[in-house]
């Protein structure tokens, strides 16, 4: 088995033999009694690991259908995968010759890291002390350098952040994420490493962290007047300079922000979503950037930066633990000083690793307790019920989320001015392998539905409000001429738009004419019967991604929140079902929706 990095170094110490990241170096050859001197090497070279959007995934493993991970493409995932390659990578350059660095996004999104959130909280309850976060464990036995903050990092509050943070023994960096009050950061904004070279003077990496400014928007209700978020390359251009003031050899940003492409929050804020691209073209001094939040995995891009005309080398490495970006620097010793002369990346594929058996022991029994959890019976129903073709059809599992936040909405409007207001809902098929199965229904089978940690908001509407909304979703599919032959894996995620993107509207009913133009695509949209009145008021039910601007949809995030509540949307639908002990579809599914061409229908 490859040695980790303590292990490396302790042997090193113990033995003189090789060269420790933090040591001296090693002594001069004797020859008949006198030193000879050594020359200080002309070149040396060192990589950099990275990976990103961990989501929460230690193990191989998917807790919503309590087996392996498989997808079409063959892809494994998690840290235990991940240890292994850089095992090997360690073992193949020397571990005194890598870092190993992360892009943010990495305690939230599987029950594993939902249990240590809210079920035995890191943070602790009535007074005693919380367990270990599994990301920690896994995280500090593979030796971690750095991270860059995520925006899921605070889905859970500041509270649950602050306390992975004191339980890693790496930096979470985030030089754009400020303290509202002082503007200062909140986090440290970069950290410095020392690689030492045989003879020669040591090369110093600078890691500078940026995170993605639409935490502001997304976790609004978790940040709003504690911190603010800047955009990247504003930050950058005060940093960068920094660290090569400090005589950083090298200058390597691990950014939460996508390499380019649209922001989703449209112009809710002055900064861009996806601009790692932008930092790399604008900010002069970068070597390399690691990407992350989009979810894609590309091996390595470069971008001239317009300043200096010196190439900048981006990677970024599919999510889940999938894959780990790998770049090799390579230096030339002039004047005394280190230079970069190139930069290359490229990933490796965990799927060709086995599961580093000493992460799969550090973290067996909390995966263990999170199994026993997800898998408690928790109702049952009296059909099965499948979210496959709930991107193009109204099915009834979407049917069942959109009961339930409507049910919610006016129980907490109960009383209120707004009682009276008609409500409608929307929801979006999060996972396309979703299901209920006839029969006992497991937590897990619920929690499928709905895979974020998303909260219930209530906003208000005209109907001409929810006409463009409805619009707005529409544009989700590709124009189909009437006459076209339908592939429904190409009817959908037109414009590049994830399936998340896409809402389905409970309490109306409308037709979506494929044929049509986009803004021209709604047609029949009547509430209770009658033609919809665009004077008339409603409240729709949203998620607070929704309500804070996610997705760019119109109107929403202006508009009045007449209720809201801070629990997750999954917890209330586990609640429901437990409260309501059967599911049986013919209490609330109906078609309320249907995709035509030139008025006939598609299916």
């Amino acid at each position: 088995m490859a040695l980790d990095r303590r292990t490396f170094l302790n042997r090193s110490a113990a033995t003189g033999a090789g060269v420790a990241l933090a040591g001296a170096a090693a002594a001069p050859a004797e020859a008949h009694g006198k030193e000879k001197p050594v020359p200080a090497p002309k070149t040396y070279s060192f990589s950099v690991l990275g990976t990103t959007d961990l989501h929460g995934h230690v193990f191989n493993w998917d807790y919503f259908t309590n087996a392996e991970y498989t997808d079409t493409a063959q892809n494994d995932v998690g840290l235990a995968k991940i240890s292994t390659l850089v095992n090997q990578v360690r073992k193949e350059k020397g571990c005194h010759r890598t870092l190993l660095i992360d892009a943010g996004d990495i305690i939230q999104g599987t029950q594993l890291s939902y249990y240590y959130a809210r079920v035995d909280p890191i943070t602790g309850t009535d007074g005693k002390r919380g367990p270990k976060h599994p990301m920690a464990l896994a995280m500090n036995h593979m030796g971690y350098d750095a991270a860059a903050l995520g925006n899921h990092e605070f889905n859970y509050g500041i509270p649950t952040l602050r306390k992975f943070q004191q339980q890693i023994n790496f930096p979470l960096l985030g030089a754009n994420a400020l303290d509202a009050k002082t503007l200062k950061p909140a986090f440290p904004p970069y950290t410095v490493k020392r690689i030492k070279v045989p003879h020669g003077p040591d090369i110093k990496v600078g890691i500078l962290g940026l995170t993605n400014p639409g935490i502001a928007i997304w976790d609004k209700s978790n940040v709003q007047g504690q911190m603010t978020f800047p955009g990247l390359v504003d930050q950058a251009k005060i940093f960068v300079p920094k660290l090569r003031s400090l005589g950083c050899d090298v200058v390597i940003l691990t950014d939460h922000s996508g390499l380019d492409g649209g922001t989703s929050y449209g112009d809710a804020l002055p900064y861009p979503e996806n601009a790692s691209s932008d930092v790399a073209a604008q900010v002069p001094g970068i070597d390399a950037i690691l990407v992350g939040h989009t979810h894609k995995e590309v091996p390595s891009r470069t971008v001239t930066n317009t300043e200096t005309g010196r190439t900048v080398v981006l990677s970024e490495p599919y999510m889940w633990g999938m894959r780990l970006s790998v770049f090799d620097f390579a230096l030339e010793l002039k004047k005394g000083r280190w230079e970069v002369t190139s930069v290359t990346a490229d990933v490796l594929n965990a799927n060709s690793a086995a599961e580093d058996p000493e992460v799969v022991k550090l973290v067996k029994a909390e995966h263990d307790a999170v199994v026993a959890y997800v898998n408690q019976v928790i109702g049952t129903s009296k059909v099965a019920m499948s979210s496959t073709e709930s991107t193009y059809k109204d099915t009834p599992i979407i049917d069942l989320v959109n009961r339930v936040q409507t049910d919610t909405v006016k129980a907490g409007l109960a009383g209120t001015a707004y009682a009276s207001l008609p409500v409608l809902s929307e929801a979006s098929c999060f996972s396309r392998t979703g299901a209920i199965p006839a029969g006992d229904v497991t937590l897990r089978d619920v929690a499928g539905l709905y895979i974020y940690e998303n909260t219930l908001d209530a906003r208000l509407l005209t109907g001409a409000q929810v006409r463009d909304y409805l619009e707005f979703t529409a544009a989700y599919y590709v124009q189909t001429p009437a006459d076209a032959v339908i592939d429904v894996a190409k009817l959908t995620n037109a414009n590049s738009r994830w399936d998340y993107t896409y809402d389905m509207v409970s309490g109306v009913s409308y037709e979506i004419d494929i044929a049509q133009p986009e803004g021209s695509r709604i047609k029949n949209l009547t509430y209770g019967g009658a033609a919809l009145d665009d004077s008339a008021q409603f409240v729709l039910a949203v998620n607070n991604y929704r309500a804070n601007g996610g997705s760019n949809y119109p109107h929403v995030a202006a508009a009045t929140s007449v209720w809201s509540s801070s629990d997750e949307i999954r917890n209330t639908i586990i609640a429901w079902v437990k409260a309501n002990g059967t599911i049986d579809p013919t209490a609330f599914a109906s078609v309320d929706w249907k995709l035509t061409r030139d008025g006939t229908p598609v299916f």
